[in-house]
């Protein structure tokens, strides 16, 4: 039983990463599939799991800063809105969403269009 034990605060140990591939080498070992003993065993790490498990698909892109060339960055977020030149204006002034509810290609692609253009956002 000693090893038991042993191995139970080894896995109490484990990031969900490990637990994950340990669940996969376990299935490929022996040909099951593990699907309600993980929910079982990882149940100190559900909440993780569960963040891990459902991947992001609406995403937001704020303005952090927008550096050296305010006009610059005012063209390139009129590029992704349908706003005025007044309205991009005080958006990049006062560091305002640029895009929300986009998908993770479409918010790669304005964070990298607006890093071009001198400004810095976040996505989340």
């Amino acid at each position: 039983m000693a090893d038991i034990a042993k191995f139970i605060e080894e896995i109490k140990g484990m990031t969900v990463v490990e637990l994950n591939e340990l669940v996969k080498a376990l299935e490929e070992e022996f040909g099951v599939s593990a699907a309600a003993p993980v929910a079982v065993a990882a149940a100190p790490a559900a909440g993780a799991a569960a963040e891990a498990a459902e991947e992001k698909t609406e995403f937001n892109v704020k303005l952090k800063s927008f550096g050296e060339k305010k006009i610059d960055v005012i063209k390139a977020v009129r590029e992704f809105t349908s706003l005025g030149l007044a309205e991009a204006k005080a958006l990049v002034e006062s560091l305002g969403m640029i895009k929300e509810g986009v998908n993770k290609e479409e918010a790669e692609k304005i964070a990298a269009r607006m890093k071009e253009a001198g400004a810095e956002v976040t996505i989340d």
